[in-house]
């Protein structure tokens, strides 16, 4: 038997940052780490680029990076392969990614999901144990990070590029595990886009698909013989001001036959919350918590409730969000946060248009384009 170990987001800042720094595994992941120690292939998601010098791009939401003498902690907690297709991992631009990507390599550990094209981006990491060939396909949904042709960045998620990449590489491997950067944040829940997006990618040859980013534990469930993971949670990440959902996650442990059955169990855990690092919850905690995580996997078998719950979750949003989408200031952002702007200075017309234009894929392929085009002749 196989026994392969993902863990969720890993950002090396905040009271664990001297840890990373001084390679003190023992201090990061506590009784977790032997669960790396015993794995066959163990896989983390670095969701901060490492970078020497501050280089940050033009964007919106938190900027990430961390010293490049964090990844001592992963090396000496044994980390096989690091996931770096994210929405963070270009927030220093190409030299953030670029030496991320010597500094992993320097020690040893192999990357996947991110890299100088996207032809280097989209590659299937492959590892074969035993006479089992294990690939990792990694992706992320379109921010700030994503990787064109001729640009560095991550790999984007692409159905279209997916299931030509599987089956152009359908020979190399036995067994495929993809990792999806995606989903809302602090949201428990797969939208139906995703849900539908993740089984799509098990009926086109997936035989796990591990989804991150969300800093929350979601739910689980198996299609088709496969596993799916909607959210692990953070498996390190120190940041202030968060609610309990931030500090609580899950490994993620697949266990492989020959024959190319599998087994998922998950491994929960409380992380940089009173105390920094991660460590294994007590036997009450857990109980409660896989209970929890059990009534949410079983409700999402419902299409229906899965439905409602995406409604409910968009109804509470809906005002920050068009804010976005008018481009409101702080001011009017504010004034916006009970629907002021939106109802009394747009009719149902002009909503309606810009309803039209976001929807639409022809109209929206048009905005993407002048966004991209705005964008970049501002930052030149």
């Amino acid at each position: 038997m196989i026994n392969v170990l993902i863990g969720g987001d890993v950002c090396p800042v905040g009271r664990n940052e001297p840890f990373f720094r001084k390679g003190d595994a023992a201090a990061i992941f506590n009784d977790l780490l032997e669960e790396f120690e015993r794995a066959d292939l163990s896989i983390v998601a670095l969701e901060s680029p490492l970078i020497n010098k501050s280089s940050p791009i033009l964007k919106c939401g938190p900027g990430l990076g961390a010293e490049s003498d964090c990844i001592n902690g992963l090396k000496q907690a044994g980390i096989d392969v690091i996931n770096i297709a994210n929405n963070h991992i270009m927030d220093h631009g190409s030299t953030g990614l670029k030496n991320t990507l010597d500094i992993c390599a320097g020690a040893g550990i192999s990357t996947v999901g991110a890299g100088e094209n996207l032809e280097k981006a989209r590659q299937i990491f492959i590892r074969k144990i035993g006479r089992v060939r294990i690939g990792i396909l990694a992706v992320a949904e379109h921010e700030f990070s994503i990787a064109t042709v001729s640009s560095c960045g991550a790999n984007p998620l692409d159905l279209i590029d997916y299931v030509r990449n599987v089956r152009s590489q359908r020979d190399n491997f036995d067994y495929l595990i993809v990792l999806l950067h995606g989903g809302n944040e602090n949201y428990p829940y797969p939208s139906p886009r995703l849900k539908e997006t993740c089984r799509f990618m098990v009926e086109m040859g997936a035989n796990a698909v591990i989804v991150q980013h969300t800093h929350c534990p979601g739910s689980y469930e198996e299609y088709q013989g496969a596993h799916i993971v909607y959210g692990q949670g953070n498996l390190i990440f120190d940041w202030p001001d968060q609610d309990k959902a931030f500090h609580e996650g899950f490994l993620v442990k697949l266990s492989i036959a020959e024959d190319l059955g599998s087994t998922m169990q998950i491994i929960p855990y409380l992380q940089s919350d009173e105390q920094p690092g991660a460590r294994k919850m007590d036997k009450e905690t857990e109980q409660m918590f896989r209970k929890s995580i059990e009534e949410r996997s079983l409700s999402i078998r419902d299409d229906a409730f899965v439905r409602a719950q995406w409604v409910q979750f968009c109804e509470k949003i809906k005002y920050e969000y068009l804010s976005k989408v008018l481009a409101h200031n702080r001011v009017l952002s504010k004034l916006n946060s009970q629907g002021f702007i939106v109802k009394y200075f747009y009719t149902t017309s002009s909503l309606t248009c810009l309803r039209n234009v976001i929807s639409c894929e022809a109209h929206r392929e048009v905005l993407e384009t002048i966004f991209n085009g705005v964008v970049k002749n501002r930052s030149t």
